[in-house]
Formats: structure tokens, sequence, C-alpha cells
């Protein structure tokens, strides 16, 4: 529970934080805490890949930098065509198959950063040294999870969601299929009778799916760690989810303790409306 109270003010010494983000868009939402974090008293490394799109040196926090095997070419053509992918008006279940197979190869690219990271024995060496005391991380490609099991040590969630709805899985949160859609079948949570049998079809079929999103990754993870590791096993030791959505605009269903939702976190950066 003390790893909670390393985010609030006032109520605790400064702690040492290493941050292990994800790139782009994501970043752009972690940033504004990892600052205030900085502000607030307590020691802030960010761990950054050398090639990347958003995370650039700063004086605001310490940024430690690893080297990488791809160029910032190879970076932008995964994510395009990712993109594109998205942008296909395509029928089910064509269109789950060509998301799937667009997710799996930039999902590889990224898995390919925590190779890196962990082929460079001064940056484990460095990470060894340093004596963090927990880790905040974006765990979409799940490399800052297997930095802390590999460290030993507690860490934060901040994310927006996963595939295949593991946020909810991982957590143990009931997610009924009458009422809840799947990802993908762009359903509502008013479902014909139709739409719920296809939703229960691609339930039955997510846990193959996102196994076969992050099958590098857990294969990776679990030679660092040399034990055989799941996916919701480096997802079930997180110490709190800081969840960047609000509750009121999602399907209604009971989430746990440990689930914080700090939806318009993102906002901060304020504009007035124009007139």
């Amino acid at each position: 529970a003390w790893i909670f109270i390393l985010l609030l003010p006032s109520l605790s010494d400064g702690g040492k934080l290493l941050v292990v983000p994800m790139d782009g868009s994501h970043w752009l939402s972690m940033q504004p805490v990892v600052e205030k974090l900085t502000e607030r008293g307590h020691e802030v490394v960010v761990l950054t890949p050398e090639v990347s799109w958003k995370m650039k040196v700063t004086q605001a926090y310490m940024v430690k930098t690893y080297p990488v095997s791809y160029t910032l070419e190879e970076l932008d053509n995964s994510f395009h065509e990712y993109v594109a992918t998205h942008l296909k008006d395509l029928p089910f279940p064509l269109n789950t198959l060509a998301l799937y197979n667009s997710s799996v190869h930039v999902f590889r690219t990224f898995f390919l950063q925590c190779k890196n990271l962990f082929s460079s024995k001064e940056t484990l060496q460095y990470l060894n040294q340093s004596s963090f005391d927990a880790v905040l991380t974006d765990p979409i490609f799940m490399c800052g999870a297997t930095i802390a099991n590999y460290f030993s040590l507690p860490f934060v969630f901040f994310m927006r969601g996963f595939p295949c709805n593991l946020h909810y899985e991982a957590t143990q949160c009931p997610s009924p299929l009458s009422y809840i859609p799947r990802l993908f079948t762009f359903n509502s949570d008013r479902m014909t009778f139709f739409q719920r049998v296809e939703n229960a079809l691609v339930a039955l079929l997510e846990l193959g799916y996102c196994n076969g999103f992050y099958a590098e990754g857990i294969k990776f993870s679990s030679e660092v760690l040399q034990r055989d590791v799941s996916l919701l096993d480096l997802m079930n030791s997180a110490s709190i989810w800081l969840l960047r959505f609000d509750f009121v605009f999602e399907y209604v269903r009971p989430v746990m303790p440990n689930m914080v939702f700090i939806g318009g976190i993102n906002c901060a950066q304020r504009k007035p409306l124009p007139k």
C-alpha cells in the first residue's frame, strides 16, 4: 500500500522512482505526472530508448537512455501500418484478423526495445545499483513489469487499458458477456441475440488472441526471469492500477480496490473553449 502513498503529496519523504514509459501519445499522458512527482521531491529516473518519438532529454527529471537496434524509420513504418489497418472499413471477422496481424507486427517492434535494454550490461548495472523504491510503468508492452520482477521491485501500472479486456481479467473483475461488448466487435452494451453470440465467440478467442500479441514478449520475460511466466502472472503482481479513464463512461461492472480511476489527468494543459 505504501507505493500509492509515494504518489500523494505531503504524506511521505521523497522516494526514488523508476519510470518505464511507452512512447508516443502514451508518454504525453504520463509526462505531467512524472513532472509533478519531481516537483514534490521524489527522485525520478525515466528509462527511455535512444530512438523514440516523444521522449526527449529534459531538466525536469533525470533521463537514462539505452541503445536499440532499430532506426526511427523502422519504428515509423511499423506504426503507420498499424494505424492504416485501423482505418480500413472491413466486416467482422476480417477486421479482427487484420487488426491482429498489424498489432503483432508493431508489438514485435516494441518488444525489441526490451530485448535491447536487457542486452545493455551498462543499463542493467545502473538499475541494479540505483536502489529504486518502485517502478511506474505503462504496461502495454510489459517491459516495465519484467524489469520490476527482475529487480524485485513493487510496481504501479499507468494505463488506458489492455487489449482483450486483460486489465479486468488480471484483476478478476466480472465482465458479463451479455452486457460488456468485447473489443473489435464494435457492439454497444445493448446487443441483439446474434451480437451476444458474436461477443461470446470473440471472448473465447481472446486468450489465444492476446497470447499471440504477447507471445514473443512472454517468452523473453520467461528467459530473463528464469522461470515460466504467463501474461497474467506479470500483470497480477501490480500493486496499483492507475486507469486513465472515467468510471462513469465505462460499462458498469465491479472493480477491485487497487484500481484507481484518474480520467482527465491527460488534460492537465487545459485551454479555454473557443467563443
